[in-house]
């Protein structure tokens, strides 16, 4: 591990010096322990994973797109996270946000074919946003479903006035 070296005490023209002792240290265990405890944490350490969601955008956006109102259901979310449904040219419903997942279940098992339009209040929470999403997502992925079909928009003045008063 370490050595102690041992000098001749003979010094300059004939004076003799105190005999100097030198230490010599081995630092190849300190080495060893070093890249023992990095492998060490390169391996336990988990990498933060990105969380990405992925959203298939149309080619061109003014390319109008047409849908039976028999198959579009409309969710408006404003800002104090309250919930609104309908489907097609229905007067809007008020619903908790606990409920959405089995009222899409139950509409996607009637029609496959359903495409749902989120509407969200920009001064919503983004999170409401994604909890849509995702419980469309979970939804059409238990049906068995592979073609998600939906589109966000956010709430034009036509439509506060339609949830504002309910």
């Amino acid at each position: 591990m370490s050595e102690v070296v041992q000098s001749g005490g003979r010094g300059h023209k004939g004076k003799k010096h105190k005999a100097r002792l030198g230490v010599r240290l081995d630092m190849t265990p300190m080495v060893d322990v070093a890249f023992l405890l990095l492998t060490f944490f390169m391996l336990t350490t988990t990498l933060l994973t990105p969380q990405v969601m992925e959203i298939s955008l149309p080619p061109d956006s003014k390319i109008p797109v047409q849908i039976a109102e028999s198959n579009l259901l409309t969710l408006r979310v404003r800002a104090d996270q309250t919930v609104f449904w309908n489907m097609g040219t229905e007067p809007p419903q008020k619903m908790a946000e606990k409920d959405v997942p089995a009222m899409l279940k139950e509409h996607l098992k009637v029609n496959p074919k359903l495409s749902t339009l989120i509407k969200i209040d920009r001064n919503a929470k983004y999170q409401a946003l994604v909890n849509m999403i995702d419980d469309l997502n979970l939804t059409q992925a238990q049906l068995g479903q592979t073609e998600k079909r939906f589109s966000l928009v956010s709430m034009d003045d036509k439509d506060h006035e339609l949830v504002g008063s309910l």
